[in-house]
C-alpha cells in the first residue's frame, strides 16, 4: 500500500468512527464520506488504478446508504455488500488479480 491509500485508509476509519462518537445528522455524515471517497477515487483515476477507484466508488455507494439510514435489512445488506466490493477491487488490484483495463498491451 502506498501513502495514498493509508491516508485513505485511515480517514475514512476517523469520519466513521467520528459519526459514532459524536453522532451528526445522518445527511451531514454521508456529504462528509462520500466527497471525501468521491475525491479519493477521482485521484487514484487519475494515478491509473481503475480498479481501484472503482472500489472507491462502491465505498461512495456505502455513504449514500448512511444517508438513508440502515434501519431494514435491504440497505443493511447494500452498505456491507458494497463495502466487500470495494475492498475486493481494492485488493484485486493491489495484488494484480484484476486485468489491466487501463493500458493497451
Amino acid at each position: 500500500m502506498d501513502r495514498v491509500d493509508w491516508v485513505a485508509t485511515i480517514g475514512f476509519g476517523v469520519v466513521v468512527a467520528s459519526a459514532w462518537l459524536f453522532n451528526p445528522g445522518a445527511l451531514f455524515l454521508a456529504a462528509i464520506v462520500g466527497g471525501f471517497v468521491l475525491s479519493i477515487s477521482l485521484w487514484r483515476l487519475y494515478d491509473g488504478h481503475v480498479w481501484e477507484a472503482l472500489g472507491w466508488l462502491a465505498w461512495l455507494v456505502a455513504a449514500l446508504v448512511l444517508a438513508f439510514g440502515l434501519e431494514d435489512a435491504l440497505r443493511s445488506g447494500v452498505f456491507l455488500g458494497s463495502i466487500l466490493v470495494g475492498l475486493g477491487l481494492q485488493y484485486g488490484d493491489r495484488f494484480d488479480l484484476l486485468p489491466d483495463v487501463w493500458t493497451d498491451r
